[in-house]
């Protein structure tokens, strides 16, 4: 017995409009929760110094690298042959002192790892101090 039979199936509808509304409702909440922070208007006033640059550091040990990744402790060539090799080599420039400033001039050409070859030295090393050089722009 089928009663249905002179009529055609229908196909089941989704209806989107009320899944818009929530979207909407849910855009507006987020919109108006938001919060918008300005960091570019950042004010910041850096502390300024009067004193003169110090030039007795005994503590301090210049290492530089070039840009054909060539390495110098204090002005003297040393050959890098690996990290613990060249933290060896900053132990013997540091002699007695135990927490040396390490003073990294590295080329503008010179690659990133040649820094970070240095800097690993210098932490297997013990050293935990570690400041970087730059020049005025226009000349030395």
């Amino acid at each position: 017995m089928n009663f249905r039979k002179g009529r055609a199936h229908e196909e089941p509808e989704i209806n989107l409009i009320p899944f818009i509304d929530v979207l909407l409702v849910i855009l507006i909440f987020l919109m108006m929760t938001t919060t918008y922070n300005r960091f570019a208007e950042l004010q910041i006033n850096l502390p300024e110094a009067s004193a003169e640059q110090s030039t007795d550091r005994p503590n301090l040990i210049n290492v530089a690298v070039d840009a054909n990744n060539k390495y110098a402790i204090n002005n003297a060539a040393v050959p890098f042959d690996g990290v613990q090799g060249f933290a060896q080599s900053l132990k013997r420039a540091a002699g007695d002192n135990k927490e040396p400033i390490i003073a990294i001039s590295a080329d503008a050409a010179a690659s990133h790892q040649s820094v970070i070859n240095i800097m690993e030295s210098a932490r297997l090393a013990g050293f935990s101090q570690i400041s970087f050089t730059t020049q005025a722009k226009g000349g030395r």
